[in-house]
């Protein structure tokens, strides 16, 4: 395992708390020390896939640069990130990115560690935390737009199950860019799996401005 990796894997443990917090916490702040420069906090799997994509697409390698993405594994577990993370913690800089309907959750904990006061979205982009309208896959669909989105649904072989995923009577009058942000989700590993894939349709002049940001940020 990486160190990289050790590092993520350290800072989930000690986050949740419990058995082994105290021996993660003490590897986390001794990798933290070889080299963590920033910890990029994310809402699930897919964000970290996104990034590490684009990065790769920018010629970047955010595990080499010391930039840690790490999976929060839900929004709601942004105040345990922080607390290990953020200046009672580790103290180091951080940047996040999460959905406009968790952006609650990770303002409010981030006043609440005294990374700000009275944050409003624009106070959070200039902490290095951007905000998805309405989340990562809608983001990336409306980059593409669904016929380019469709077209990477294809290249992996799934077309035939969107089309039977449309023909469902809770799908059949959706509009399309809905019936792509919905299948995206029907699936464990599949959000991940098209972040990846949209990522590289994507030209980088139409790269989503929350990832855009983020990745300058850092």
């Amino acid at each position: 395992m990486d160190e990289s990796r050790r590092f993520r894997r350290a800072l989930t443990v000690w986050a949740a708390g419990g058995a082994g917090a105290d021996a993660a916490a003490a590897e986390a702040r001794e990798l933290a020390g070889d080299g963590v420069r920033t910890v990029v906090l994310v809402e699930g799997g897919s964000d970290q896939a996104a990034l590490g994509a684009l990065a790769t697409r920018y010629g970047r390698d955010l595990d080499a640069e010391g930039v840690a993405v790490v999976p929060l594994g839900g929004a709601t577990n942004i105040g345990r990130f922080l607390d290990v993370c953020g200046p009672a913690g580790l103290g180091l800089p951080l940047a996040g990115l999460c959905d406009i309907g968790e952006e609650r959750h990770f303002r409010r904990h981030l006043e609440r560690v005294g990374l700000g006061s009275g944050l409003t979205q624009a106070g959070l982009e200039a902490l290095g935390f951007q905000v998805c309208v309405a989340d990562l896959e809608d983001e990336l669909i409306r980059a593409l737009g669904p016929e380019a989105v469709q077209r990477a649904i294809e290249d992996q072989g799934e077309m035939r199950p969107f089309r039977t995923f449309q023909g469902q009577p809770a799908q059949r009058e959706r509009p399309v860019e809905h019936q792509l942000r919905r299948f995206m989700g029907t699936h464990s590993g599949r959000k991940a799996l098209y972040a990846r894939a949209l990522i590289a349709h994507l030209e980088l002049d139409r790269v989503p401005r929350p990832l855009r940001r983020l990745l300058t940020h850092v």
